[in-house]
């Protein structure tokens, strides 16, 4: 499947929507979410922080590690330069153990792989949003969504990025400037692949039934 040629935006109102740009005949969706037809379940904080040196305060990378049962660890490497608000609220949800045994419940072989939504439908997550680190909220990033990326799902509403993330599968560059991409791969790209070329979804939306669901058996930070 194609990312490159057509994809959709979708809202959900009651029924879901699609904003549909197209330049051949294939398509992906992208990864959105919507907790309710009234908009973001809570508002957007504010999360006291700079953009400064993509380091903890031990001036060291700041290094996640995912593990994923039966599949493989992956390990990424977060950029608090472009996107220190997003960083700073994977990090903290990290630190809490908030992804341990969620899953990855919507997957796009050539896309992404979607997860950390608490209820495993697409529809949840943390109890706060952030603000959108992205071109498109007035907010400048550079990080391309290139395969590797790791970035913020969120719905239609720019501040409504909560726990879930995705990992691009392969390039994405026309999510640039609408998504807060905040980090990339570093080791265990090949787990990606894994995971992506081997789930059963159950419908063009990469939807994954719950008991095919590949686990996060943790999220933690490394050295």
């Amino acid at each position: 499947m194609s990312i490159k040629n057509i994809f959709k935006i979708f809202s959900l109102a009651g029924i879901m929507c699609f904003l549909l740009v197209a330049c051949n005949k294939k398509d992906v969706n992208v990864p959105d979410f919507k907790y309710s037809e009234e908009g973001p379940a809570v508002e957007a904080v504010e999360i006291e922080t700079t953009k400064g040196a993509n380091m903890n305060k031990d001036n060291k990378a700041i290094r996640v590690e995912i593990s994923i049962k039966d599949y493989g660890v992956i390990q990424l490497e977060l950029d608090r330069n472009e996107a220190p608000i997003t960083v700073d609220n994977f990090v903290k949800l990290v630190n809490k153990k908030f992804y341990d045994g969620l899953t990855f419940h919507r997957i796009i072989s050539g896309f992404m792989m979607q997860g950390g939504d608490p209820l495993g439908t697409g529809r949840g997550g943390s109890d706060e949003n952030i603000t959108g680190e992205f071109a498109a909220n007035g907010i400048n990033n550079n990080i391309s969504h290139k395969r590797g990326v790791i970035s913020m799902a969120r719905s239609q509403h720019p501040d409504s990025a909560s726990s879930q993330f995705f990992i691009m599968h392969e390039d994405g560059e026309f999510l640039d400037g609408q998504y807060a991409a905040f980090g990339h791969v570093i080791s265990g790209i090949e787990v990606v692949d894994k995971v992506c070329e081997s789930a059963i979804v159950e419908d063009d939306n990469g939807t994954v039934a719950k008991e095919n669901q590949p686990v996060i058996e943790y999220i933690k930070i490394i050295d």
